[in-house]
């Protein structure tokens, strides 16, 4: 039996899995949808301009923004894709337009993160349950950094060397990042803190944030999030 992954929203339905163990989904054009794309590096801007189908490029991430014919005009939805194919219209969501850490220019998206975990685990045999991310700025000659907090149902037997591969790995997912950390000058080797079992639980309950409609917020561009979990380690 086949599964096949769908795109949609209350605000309308984007795209279908159209090729079986394909990760891609091919766009709707036909189902009363405009679509406007935002590439991201731009999403902070207070007038930015916007892309139509035929300006987007290949594996550049845009904030998706639709208008329908049911009445919603220029509604951004707060999902981030990409386009893997331009005949037909084929793209994959890689996150969301609230999660990512940008502080130093380097544009890391969850689509980056979890990649670069998944290899990380298969390399040092081990494997997570929770995790979130942010940025550690700059203090005085130090270079900046990114924080981990992540809850591991298998904890790997070096946590140094599985901070070493997950750096690794996103240095050859990103190019941003990895100029970024180039000679570790603008951001050092990532800091990741092991937390008990049943922590992100404990901090969603304490937020009210449980059940199957709240996740974990992945990766933020500031500290609030993983300010609260310390607390709690």
């Amino acid at each position: 039996m086949y599964y096949l992954e769908t795109y949609n929203a209350s605000e309308g339905f984007f795209g279908i899995q159209d090729l079986p163990n394909s990760e891609e989904l091919l766009l709707m054009l036909d189902y009363g949808i405009y679509y406007e794309f935002l590439p991201m590096e731009h999403i902070d801007e207070e007038q930015p301009k916007t892309l139509s189908l035929n300006e987007v490029e290949l594996d550049k991430n845009y904030a998706l923004i639709i208008s329908t014919n049911a009445g919603l005009w220029r509604y951004q939805i707060g999902d981030t894709i990409k386009f893997t194919s331009l005949s037909p219209y084929r793209i994959q969501i890689t996150g969301r337009t609230k999660h990512f850490i940008n502080a130093f220019g380097e544009e890391l998206i969850i689509d980056n993160a979890e990649k670069a975990l998944a290899k990380a685990c298969a390399e040092t045999a081990c494997a997570i349950t929770e995790y979130t991310a942010c940025p550690i700025y700059f203090k005085g000659n130090e270079a900046g950094a990114h924080e981990w907090i992540i809850e591991f149902e298998k904890v790997p037997k070096d946590l140094t060397r599985f901070t070493e591969i997950l750096d690794q790995n996103l240095r050859e997912l990103n190019s941003d990042y990895d100029a970024k950390r180039y000679k570790d000058m603008a951001l050092g080797l990532p800091k990741i803190h092991q937390a008990p079992t049943g922590t992100f639980y404990t901090w969603m309950k304490n937020r009210g944030k449980l059940g199957g409609q709240h996740k974990v917020p992945r990766l933020a561009n500031e500290r609030k999030y993983v300010e609260e979990i310390l607390k709690l380690l």
